[in-house]
């Protein structure tokens, strides 16, 4: 903190000045961490990140949980970023308890990857909203299936099915592609068949929002910018100058996602839940 603030500034500090820096800072961030969450968010998405920390004189990676919501008004909001030692199903409680708490209410939707613990916390703590398997994981883990060698065209074809018009659609494409590659690869496609439920649940949204709540891709951009302020540092002295900086950074992308264009026109899922209605009466 004392050399990069002597290098924006150039001039000297004192560690007494540099305390008072980060103890003002400290103050800024914990307000942020700890407002109240009065407006509902229909859309939850859920990822973690690792960053070496030094604890005890002993270096080791720890987990980053952010939450990113949006609002009825179409906009993304960072609305919590808290460190754990590692991701488990208690850490990821713990994290959406904190955020109920806070006020958390109205998810229709939860996206996360298929991490076991943090599905066993969304079904506690979040049990009445759909959970979205991000497919983009997926695909990743369904090379775990296949030799290294294997045809391009099965995963591509895979790939496909989510640029589908219809879950119904998707369904369909799907028992083509089990007929066309089961006898190739029985194991992914048993493993797939099983497990692929899970990446469709996107299909229940406006058409619009499909591309934006099928994956996690969004908070992976968020990530990727985490990493490359957090590179330079390689190794953090605790786990508070670590929580310090990614909160600031994730402040700041906060503040310039209120400021942009609504990620999402939320009129869209108003009338789609009306057609719900219409259809189910």
């Amino acid at each position: 903190m004392k050399a990069i603030t002597e290098e924006l500034c150039g001039h000297s500090f004192s560690a007494s000045a540099i305390s008072a820096i980060n103890k003002r800072l400290d103050a800024s961030l914990a307000a942020f961490a700890r407002r109240r969450l009065a407006e509902p968010f229909a859309y939850l998405v859920l990822d973690a990140r690792y960053e070496k920390v030094r604890e005890g004189g002993i270096v080791a990676s720890q987990a980053v949980l952010i939450a990113v919501g949006i609002d009825w008004d179409g906009r993304r909001q960072i609305l919590a970023v808290e460190m754990a030692n590692r991701e488990s199903r208690w850490s990821w409680k713990d994290f959406l308890l904190g955020l109920r708490e806070r006020g958390l209410h109205g998810v229709e939707l939860v996206v996360a990857d298929d991490h076991a613990g943090l599905r066993a916390a969304i079904r506690e703590v979040l049990s009445d909203a759909a959970y979205q398997r991000c497919y983009v994981h997926f695909l990743r883990n369904a090379l775990d299936y296949l030799p290294r060698k294997a045809d391009d065209d099965c995963l591509q074809e895979l790939r496909w099915l989510y640029d589908r018009r219809s879950a119904e659609e998707a369904r369909r494409d799907l028992a083509a592609w089990i007929a066309k590659w089961s006898g190739r690869y029985p194991k992914l496609v048993a493993w797939a068949d099983e497990a692929i439920e899970e990446t469709l649940t996107f299909y229940r949204l406006p058409r619009r929002h499909h591309k934006h709540l099928k994956s996690t891709n969004m908070l992976e951009r968020l990530n990727e910018e985490i990493r490359r302020r957090t590179y330079v540092v390689r190794i953090f002295p605790n786990s508070t100058a670590c929580l310090r900086l990614v909160r600031a950074l994730t402040v700041e992308t906060h503040e310039n996602w209120l400021e942009a264009h609504r990620y999402l026109n939320m009129d869209d899922l108003k009338e789609h839940k009306k057609m719900q209605l219409r259809e189910a009466a």
